[in-house]
């Protein structure tokens, strides 16, 4: 399923970039973010080829890179790269719609340097999300808000405990983090409270860039 469009960000966005895919948690809907074109494609599986069902635009220059849906499957989150922040969508998997809600900044202020977010990911009961910021080496906490949980709030950063953080994994309590420029993957145990994660330990993995979790 060729991907087709631009951005207004010249350098990042001459063309479709697809950066992340994964199944909607009903089962019934592929979901591809494309950095390159601003936009989330909703998408089915039809007779072994993909369709495009939807294509929902996101605010042009944002570069959405990946996402990460709710628990409860209402919601989905969704990092820009190009713009450090998370839109926030609703998600109506009955009939694969996807709607922007809201934008919040994952970094508390204009970075100092190079700034590029990359992984996102909820906890498992739904109160935080999670994302990490490469140049800025820095893991954001934000609290879910709102009446239907449609908001959310920075509530600070901590550094990731290595460089260039590319991807996160949430399970047990835990927050892992592959950083990819000083070879390692970190984690930390999270405040169950305030969702902020406290370092742990950490293991050499050469030019680490994901970590999957059974």
């Amino acid at each position: 399923l060729r991907h087709s469009g631009a951005g207004p960000h010249t350098p990042r966005q001459q063309a479709p970039h697809a950066h992340h895919v994964q199944p909607d948690p009903s089962g019934r809907w592929a979901v591809s973010v494309d950095l390159g074109t601003d936009s989330v494609r909703v998408c089915t599986l039809t007779d072994g080829a993909l369709a495009l069902h939807r294509e929902t635009a996101l605010r042009p220059g944002s570069g959405p890179r990946h996402l990460a849906f709710h628990p409860d499957g209402s919601r989905a989150y969704v990092v820009n790269e190009l713009s450090p922040s998370v839109t926030v969508c609703r998600w109506d998997a009955a009939s694969g719609v996807l709607t922007p809600l809201s934008e919040t900044p994952v970094l508390p202020g204009a970075p100092g340097r190079d700034a590029y977010p990359s992984g996102i990911v909820t906890s498992p009961d739904g109160r935080f999300v999670w994302t990490a910021t490469r140049g800025e080496d820095v893991l954001s906490v934000l609290a879910v808000e709102g009446a239907e949980g449609e908001e959310l709030r920075l509530v600070t950063t901590v550094h990731c405990g290595g460089h260039w953080p590319r991807a996160l994994a949430a399970s047990g309590g835990f927050l892992y983090v592959a950083n990819e420029r000083s070879g390692d993957v970190t984690w930390f145990a999270v405040d169950p409270l305030t969702g902020v994660p406290r370092r742990g330990g950490s293991i050499r993995v050469t030019a680490a860039s994901c970590v999957a979790l059974g």
